[in-house]
């Protein structure tokens, strides 16, 4: 099963609420308003913050604010900041630990299953999350031009992956 680690899953939930919040924010704001643990809102601020996808103030005022307009930022990119490039196998990422590599029947065979996630995860804002979420935890409002965004987005993975597997 393919699925993103915990520590992304916070990070977009993060920088949505950065987003909303607007201007300088503190990580216990965040903790609080995301419901994520403040160790957790810190390591993954920290992380953001180095990646470049934050901008981070010290001081009694200090705190974290976005670096992008979230409209500029993809899901594939906060993907990348925290569990690095995407890559569903070894031999997607130049084959590095691949014990097999060109001598594998498969070889080079996931690379454009790998390229149409990648895709359209890059097709995603954090804008678009931001969208189809509700402003209270546990609610969903999504508008219909974001939900048809998202089902094309599925659509297109759907009909490459079912074209490679068949």
């Amino acid at each position: 099963m393919f699925r993103l680690s915990k520590l992304t899953d916070y990070a977009v939930r993060t920088l949505v609420e950065l987003g909303r919040l607007d201007g300088v924010v503190t990580s216990s704001t965040l903790s609080a308003e995301t419901g994520v643990p403040e160790p957790t809102v810190a390591k993954v601020l920290k992380t953001l913050a180095g990646d470049g996808l934050l901008a981070s103030q010290r001081g009694a005022r200090g705190g974290y604010r976005l670096a992008a307009p979230l409209e500029e930022i993809s899901v594939a990119r906060v993907i990348a900041a925290i569990d690095g490039p995407i890559s569903l196998t070894a031999c997607v990422s130049g084959g590095a630990g691949c014990e097999v590599g060109p001598d594998c029947a498969l070889y080079g065979c996931w690379d454009p299953v790998n390229d149409a996630i990648h895709e359209a995860l890059s097709g995603i804002s954090l804008a678009r999350m931001a969208e189809t979420s509700g402003r209270t935890r546990g609610t969903r409002v999504k508008s219909d031009e974001a939900c048809a965004d998202m089902a094309a987005t599925r659509g297109r993975v759907a009909d490459f992956t079912g074209a490679v597997g068949g």
